[in-house]
């Protein structure tokens, strides 16, 4: 790991502001202090590395907007988690993060949000959001204009963005639907609960999900789809509808959010341990109502780890000088049970 100036200036006893005038042959300095400075950076082993020379050359800060459908959702806490640790991380080179959240999927609201980040100074994006032609076609523009864009926990079907950086949303449908094999040989009566239809990741683990379904030859037949819309109330009133009117439905494949509410219809009809219940994610309600027995398992995918490397990939591509395109960064699938829960 390189040694940088932070690490410098705590061992030095000085702040960092003092270690990059001494490194940089600045004055302001007194002589004994630089040399005490520049004993410690050799002794660490410091070495002026590239990217704090194109910053230098660039002679501005490198300011990221981060867009975010986090409102109402606990689940984005954790990707903006990710951003603010990669900003810690990379402040010594300037860079900073303005963040952006918005409730729900209406294609001119996250429009513009996006666009007042980009008019506050944003020079790059990382966005979690919908993936419609009018939404594709405003990110577009914005990539034309020299605006790098990373798409952060689920992807943009057909555009320039720069990368993807999420989970694999159809191999965590096909392992919701391996496990649910594994559990039951019965006739599954299916209702579905997505978060939009506009999100291109939630409609991949519908997919995956049915299609291995079809493939380990599961009986099943699909009641009823609906959309949660990320929101707790609507997705409680709405599953109460649904298996109020449906009782043969016996499993609930939780796509997205809406977890709370999902879950507190099904326990006020009394059918927790009822009904195979199936989840996606790791935030605390939905940890909690696994230890309850009220959903049989749920499936992570590191969401920390995204808004860190979407952030990540942004500051060495501009550190390349553009030249680098990167790859696509996808997180781990990771299965949760009562029993291996922390």
């Amino acid at each position: 790991m390189a040694v940088t100036i932070r690490q410098i200036a705590v061992v030095a006893g000085v702040s960092r502001g003092t270690v990059d005038r001494v490194l940089h042959n600045r004055p302001g300095v007194k002589p004994e202090i630089a040399e005490h400075v520049r004993k410690i950076s050799q002794d660490l082993g410091y070495e002026p590395n590239r990217a704090g020379k194109i910053l230098a050359a660039r002679k501005q800060p490198l300011k990221i907007g981060c867009f975010l459908p986090g409102v109402g959702n606990p689940f984005f806490s954790d990707v903006m988690k990710g951003f603010r640790r990669a900003e810690a991380e990379f402040s010594d080179f300037g860079i900073t993060i303005e963040l952006s959240e918005v409730k729900g999927y209406d294609v001119r609201v996250h429009i513009k949000a996006i666009k007042e980040l980009v008019a506050s100074g944003c020079q790059a994006l990382c966005v979690s959001t919908i993936d419609t032609p009018e939404m594709r076609e405003y990110l577009d523009g914005l990539i034309q204009s020299g605006i790098p864009v990373v798409a952060v926990n689920t992807d943009l079907s057909k555009t320039k963005r720069l990368c993807y950086v999420g989970c694999d949303y159809v191999e965590a449908g096909r392992t919701a639907a391996g496990l649910l094999s594994l559990m039951t040989t019965e006739q599954l009566n299916l209702l579905i609960i997505t978060g939009s239809l506009k999100m291109k990741g939630h409609n991949e683990r519908i997919r995956g999900f049915s299609r291995t379904l079809r493939e380990k030859k599961v009986p099943y037949k699909l009641v009823e789809v609906f959309e949660s819309l990320d929101n707790d109330d609507h997705a409680y009133q709405k599953t109460l509808e649904a298996l109020q009117a449906h009782p043969e439905i016996n499993c609930v494949y939780i796509v997205a959010a809406g977890v709370a509410g999902i879950c507190r219809a099904i326990q006020e009809l009394g059918l927790e341990r009822k009904l195979h219940v199936l989840s996606h994610d790791q935030i605390e309600v939905t940890c909690q109502l696994v230890r309850e027995g009220v959903i049989d398992f749920t499936i992570g995918q590191e969401p920390e780890e995204q808004g860190y490397r979407s952030i990540q990939l942004l500051f060495n591509y501009f550190m390349s000088d553009r030249r680098s395109v990167p790859d696509d960064y996808i997180t781990n699938t990771v299965i949760k049970i009562k029993e291996n829960l922390s």
